[in-house]
């Protein structure tokens, strides 16, 4: 119920102040395990995105958001968990990985962090490595302008064709560097 009424709200203000388009909805799969995976230049990112998409989103939140007492509420309202970055995070991954088998969405911004001047950073290798291990079908968003709302910028959040991920029970360390850089091609056209 939180959920949806802050969707609706932040509807409102991405509408009406913030000028949004959104292109791509059709893409995103209604049923079944999916990581949504973006390009981060914003606070607004995750909001931008969960409005836009027609599933509940679970994202990887970092884990310092969660020792501020409001916004922990808040954040885990919105279906956020915590990731200890720069490091291996067996709980978080444990999450993720729940949230797949339990066939939901799982949001992620595979830069690790945002960027501060706007341009698409490496991905790091961690919904290419769930995706092979789930089966889920990974789906990548491009956001533009997130970082300039109180500037004039029109937010557009391009939600690109799906990526199938097929399982045949194992991956290569190969198969996990080519769908990542799969992943990082196709936000890098879209920015474009």
């Amino acid at each position: 119920m939180f959920y949806q009424v802050a969707k609706f709200l932040c509807y409102i203000f991405l509408r009406f102040i913030c000028r949004w388009k959104v292109q791509g909805q059709e893409n995103v799969p209604l049923e079944g395990p999916v990581i949504i995976i973006s390009n981060h230049i914003s606070l607004l990112d995750p909001v931008a995105i969960g409005v836009a998409l027609p599933r509940v989103i679970n994202y990887m939140a970092k884990e310092e958001l969660f020792h501020i007492p409001i916004l922990k509420s808040i954040i885990k309202g919105l279906k956020a968990f915590p990731v200890r970055r720069g490091q291996s995070d067996r709980n978080a991954l444990k999450a993720a990985l729940k949230v797949l088998h339990e066939n939901e969405v799982l949001g992620l911004f595979p830069e690790g962090k945002r960027s501060k001047d706007g341009k698409l950073n490496n991905f790091q290798n961690g919904a290419a490595l769930l995706a092979l291990k789930t089966g889920a079908t990974i789906v990548p968003v491009a956001l533009k302008n997130t970082n300039k709302v109180f500037r004039g910028g029109r937010i557009e959040v391009i939600i690109g064709k799906p990526l199938e991920v097929s399982v045949s029970g194992s991956y290569t360390p190969q198969q996990v560097q080519d769908l990542t850089s799969t992943a990082y091609e196709e936000i890098s056209k879209m920015l474009a």
